[in-house]
C-alpha cells in the first residue's frame, strides 16, 4: 500500500513526536523510508530562522544524520535527502521524484488561523502533493 513513505524532518518537537508513527507506518508496511529536510534561503542568501526552519546545510545534515540514526536503531534503513527552497514546494516535487505513496509531517497548528491557514507549509503541502499526506499533531 505505502511502497515509499517520505518524511519530510526539521527541527520541530512534532517532526520528533512523528517519527513512531513513521517508524510503525514503515514497519508495517514494509516500506522505503526517504527522509527529507529543507534549506529554506532569503533572497539575499542568508539563513532564514522561524521556529523549525532549517538554517543552514550543516543544520540539516546534522538533523538527517541524527534522523536516520534513529530509524537505524529501529532496524529501519532509510535514504536521506537534503534540499534547498521553499519547503512546501520542495517536499512535493521530492515526493514526485521518490514516487512517493505517502507524505508524513509533523504539524505545529500553525496555520489554524485564518491569517496563518494561506501560508502555511503543511497547507500547501495537503493541496499541492502528488500523494496522500499524513499530518501528526
Amino acid at each position: 500500500m505505502f511502497n515509499t513513505v517520505l518524511f519530510s524532518v526539521d527541527q520541530s518537537r512534532e517532526a520528533r513526536e512523528a517519527a513512531e508513527t513513521v517508524a510503525n507506518l514503515v514497519k508495517t508496511y514494509n516500506s522505503r523510508l526517504v527522509l527529507l529536510s529543507v534549506v529554506e534561503k532569503s533572497p539575499d542568501g542568508e539563513g532564514i530562522s522561524q521556529g523549525g526552519v532549517m538554517t543552514s546545510a550543516e543544520a540539516v545534515a546534522k538533523l538527517l544524520q541524527g534522523a536516520q540514526a534513529l530509524f537505524a536503531e529501529k532496524g529501519i534503513e532509510a535514504d536521506v535527502i537534503e534540499r534547498e527552497g521553499m519547503p512546501s514546494f520542495t517536499i512535493c516535487d521530492v515526493a514526485d521524484e521518490v514516487n512517493a505513496d505517502l507524505i508524513v509531517m509533523g504539524c505545529r497548528g500553525l496555520g489554524l488561523t485564518s491569517e496563518g491557514a494561506s501560508e502555511s507549509v503543511t497547507t500547501l503541502v495537503i493541496n499541492l502533493a502528488p500523494c496522500p499526506v499524513l499530518i501528526i499533531p
